[in-house]
């Protein structure tokens, strides 16, 4: 008879990867699906399908394996309890609710105590202000190139695609090297071949049926912002965001909100633009990035619930 932790523990990893890939794999293949709505899904499925598979098991082979590239080092691995399974079935819901919140402080705050989720949420909102101000200042210096009123050259297009589809590459391996810790604190940090086995295929199952349904319902928060469906803006977004998660990738191994980066950077994009554009005011950026905001806020409150009352029936039990 399977042990009711080990059940517990695949239940909780089979939400979690659902979850995970179904709210924050938007943030790297959002712009990827809304500039390429001629692909079919899985063309796109088959191409981020292989470089999801090399990097979980780049992990696997180079940290003895552990999937998470290290990033639970100050998360020990424990038996899943029932009360475990509260973030990610909260994190479920709120997929598909269309609510893009932090899936690393949300499920990994039911793992942690209070001095590493204030590492974790303090490296998130660095990444935060890091990618508004950086996405600020390379937007306002080329939005007025960077702009459908100046598109690219029919015999450009095709350089421009091929930039495109190698810059998700890199945004979707950095991404991974991120975010894959989000769904593996339900694992051992040393897994045996058939359990690896069966994370990849969850994981490639998954993803197929995100880019099955483009995305889905967190979709809109990546359609909502200016020209995020033109093939150079999609480059550029993807490139600037590859380039500010490989950056935290070597600072710490501490894990991080990719979420509060990517609505970061897309902030800091949308006032650059109306900085530069004269039909594009501040009245029309704020309402937009204030939204962005408060989903922060909201997925943040909830995770410091779910933290709060994990640990309280933990003590007690």
């Amino acid at each position: 008879m399977p042990d009711p932790s080990s059940i517990l523990m695949f239940l909780g990893f089979g939400v979690a990867a659902y979850s995970v890939v179904g709210n924050d794999s938007i943030q790297t293949l959002g712009t990827f699906i809304a500039s390429n709505q001629t692909v079919k899904w899985y063309y796109q499925w088959l191409f981020a399908a292989s470089i999801l598979v090399a990097v979980v098991l780049y992990s696997y082979l180079a940290f003895g394996g552990d999937i998470s590239y290290g990033r639970l080092e100050t998360i020990p691995f424990e038996s899943t309890q029932w009360f475990h399974l509260a973030a990610p079935l909260v994190l479920l819901i709120l997929t598909r609710m269309g609510i893009p919140v932090s899936t690393s402080i949300l499920v990994l705050s039911a793992f942690t105590s209070s001095v590493v989720f204030s590492s974790i949420l303090t490296k998130s909102a660095l990444g935060y202000g890091i990618a508004a101000v950086v996405a600020y200042g390379l937007w306002y210096l080329i939005s007025s190139w960077d702009n459908k009123s100046n598109p690219v050259a029919p015999e450009r297009e095709r350089y421009w695609r091929v930039a495109q589809w190698l810059g998700t590459a890199f945004l979707w391996s950095t991404w991974l090297a991120h975010d894959v810790a989000n769904i593996a604190v339900f694992l051992p940090r040393e897994m045996g071949a058939g359990t690896l086995f069966l994370v990849l295929a969850t994981f490639v199952l998954g993803l197929g049926y995100m880019l099955y349904r483009r995305g889905g319902a967190i979709q809109h928060i990546v359609l909502e912002k200016t020209n995020t469906n033109y093939l150079r803006s999609a480059t550029l977004i993807d490139l600037c965001y590859a380039l500010i998660l490989l950056f935290f990738v070597n600072l710490n191994s501490v894990p991080m909100s990719t979420t509060w980066v990517f609505l970061g950077l897309l902030s800091g994009r949308e006032l650059a633009i109306a900085t530069k554009t004269a039909d594009y005011k501040f009245k029309n950026v704020f309402p937009i990035v204030g939204k962005d905001m408060l989903r922060l806020l909201f997925g943040l409150a909830i995770s410091i619930a779910i933290a709060l009352l994990v640990q309280n029936y933990a003590a007690g039990a």
